[in-house]
């Protein structure tokens, strides 16, 4: 078996934002990944939507995993701005009164 990443230490890097405001009813995720793509360079999955809905999702290739990495970053800064902190290790968190 023969491919570009067999020889290669490749490690999936995930993130998982939340923006919660129970005041506004507003309950919604955005979800950071960076994955290798069969054609040897590197993906950052960007999923996002409201919490229990089906998301949208876009992939943005680029040639390598520092340049991957660095807009990982660079998507992780703009939407702590915008009110999204990481998810802990515990799971999402859920607005009152919702079933889970």
């Amino acid at each position: 078996m023969s491919d570009a990443l067999s020889g290669s230490a490749v490690s999936v890097q995930l993130l998982v934002l939340d923006r919660i405001e129970e005041s506004s009813n507003m309950a919604r995720y955005y979800v950071l990944t960076v994955e290798p793509t069969l054609f040897g360079d590197m993906a950052l999955v960007r999923e996002w939507g409201r919490i229990g809905v089906s998301c949208r999702r876009r992939l943005d290739l680029y040639p390598d995993d520092a340049a991957a990495k660095v807009a990982l970053d660079t998507w992780l800064r703009r939407k702590s701005k915008r009110g999204y902190v990481l998810r802990d290790a515990c799971g999402p968190r859920r607005l009152a009164g919702t079933a889970g």
